[in-house]
């Protein structure tokens, strides 16, 4: 049996599977039921759902539809792929800031993804420090081996990779136990009211536009605390401190303010703007991490400078 799942490539099919809908994922989006129930990720139940290979009570559904808790769930899982080939490559602007025998401290460039993954063909941060010659942990999943937390394409700034065992398995704790502290600087459009303030809202899959994300009734618990360092005309410089990790958090948050960052058109910036600064992207800067040492329990604190872009775009909003 073959199927299609949303890349015009015929792809074989892996085994039927028929199930009630449990109690405890009752008003779920499909894709996510999915992808709780079979262990997919949710790119790859969402390329299930809209391949017509989910069905409930024997009708296709949109993945955004919410289950209800009864309702009988038929899903043709799709055949195991085998995961991106982690290729060392030369990435331009890539720089170490520390590593040891547990871990790597990079400062990301914008354009580079944290891990190869299907579909991305550019550079990424696994395959530019395997072609520094840094040995990565083995644990996680195959195409993301040694990442702990990942940074979007188009953000820059400090990232830590794991490169033992054990600093994997402490780090991913110490993620998920909100003991790591991330800060982010980001431009945004306009001034932000009150100047420091704090944003808790739900973030998931956006329930219309793909690759996008938003806040959303029962999505996953989000928290960005942010405070006002500089303002200019026309945009605010902020300093950001994640309590959360959800993709594209602090873009989402911030767009739900109508403050967006500066040149992220995606979530609603003005073009105009970006424009007359220079920008391609959006000003967003991983600024600082801190977190203990996965072996010694020192606290470490690493910090990096804005890149050019990301400074010139500053200077002309100060001028």
């Amino acid at each position: 049996m073959t199927s299609t799942y949303g890349t015009g490539q015929v792809r074989p099919t892996g085994e039927r599977r028929s199930l009630p809908i449990p109690e405890g994922l009752d008003g779920m989006r499909l894709d996510q039921a999915v992808s709780r129930l079979f262990g997919l990720s949710r790119t790859a139940a969402a390329a299930v759902v809209e391949a017509g290979d989910a069905l409930v009570d024997g009708i296709a559904r949109p993945k955004s539809d919410r289950v209800s808790a009864g309702s009988w769930l038929e899903v043709v899982l799709p055949a195991p792929v085998a995961a991106p080939t982690v290729i060392p490559e030369t990435v331009p602007g890539l720089r170490v800031l520390y590593s040891d025998e547990d871990i790597v401290v990079v400062d990301k460039p914008v354009g580079v993804a944290a891990h190869p993954s299907p579909g991305w063909t550019g550079p990424t941060v696994i395959g530019g420090l395997a072609a520094l010659g840094h040995t990565i942990a083995t644990s996680g999943a195959a195409e993301r081996q040694g990442v702990v937390h990942r940074l979007d394409v188009g953000t820059t700034g400090v990232m830590v990779v794991a490169k033992s065992e054990r600093a994997y398995s402490v780090l991913k704790r110490a993620f998920k136990a909100r003991e790591v502290e991330k800060r982010y600087h980001a431009v945004v459009q306009g001034h932000p009211d009150p100047l420091r303030g704090t944003i808790d809202a739900p973030i998931d899959r956006h329930p219309v536009h793909d690759h996008r994300w938003a806040v959303v009734a029962g999505g996953k618990p989000s928290i960005t605390h942010y405070d006002t360092l500089e303002a200019f005309p026309a945009a605010s410089l902020l300093d950001i401190r994640l309590e959360t990790g959800r993709t594209h958090q602090i873009r989402v948050h911030l767009s739900t303010l109508r403050h967006p960052c500066v040149g992220d058109l995606t979530y609603g910036a003005d073009p105009t703007l970006a424009a007359r600064l220079n920008l391609t992207r959006q000003w967003l800067h991983a600024r600082e991490l801190a977190f203990a040492h996965p072996r010694t329990g020192e606290a470490v604190r690493f910090v990096s400078d804005y890149p050019d872009d990301l400074a010139h775009a500053l200077r002309i909003l100060r001028d």
